[in-house]
């Protein structure tokens, strides 16, 4: 795999996102690669910080704040930050794996369980589908490579020759 390369996923809540990229991540961690991981909240509704805590009461001021330890550093923003901000704040791995974020330009694996939503085909490269779909039951883009969502191995060879270097 180039250095630095990005690929993201994508599909309706539920078909198994969070899933597949934890599943992802631990085998390339695995097979040494450094590996961060941007996941979209498009309805803000993550729950980042204990309220009580100094580091929730440092960013209810509306301050950028950076909490460090011996074993990691959380940074919490108040700003939205571009694809670009923060590839530029992370720096340091291989491979970045954005869940959501259907906008940005990159690599893109649509996820789907029991039902196919077709509107996702003008935003993907592929599709990931599991035992409860039937890919001939809908007319699927030729350029568009179709994965067993249950078969990591296999996304991973797609991701590897499919990421975009940024």
């Amino acid at each position: 795999m180039n250095k630095r390369a990005a690929v993201a996923f994508t599909g309706p809540s539920g078909s198994g996102k969070t899933t597949l990229v934890e599943k992802i991540a631990k085998v390339l961690i695995v097979e040494e690669q450094k590996v961060a991981i941007i996941k979209n909240d498009p309805k803000d509704k993550a729950v980042f910080d204990v309220e009580g805590k100094d580091s929730y009461k440092f960013s209810q001021t509306g301050a950028e704040v950076v909490v460090t330890s011996p074993t990691r550093t959380t940074y919490f923003s108040q700003r939205e930050k571009t694809l670009d901000d923060i590839v530029a704040m992370i720096n340091d791995f291989d491979i970045l794996l954005v869940e959501g974020l259907k906008t940005l330009p990159l690599p893109r694996i649509a996820i789907f369980r029991n039902e196919i939503d077709e509107s996702y085909f003008d935003c993907s490269e592929a599709i990931a589908v599991d035992e409860s779909i039937d890919p001939t039951q809908y007319t699927i883009p030729k350029d568009i490579d179709i994965l067993d969502l249950n078969n990591t191995a296999q996304i991973i060879k797609w991701i590897k020759n499919n990421s975009k270097n940024i």
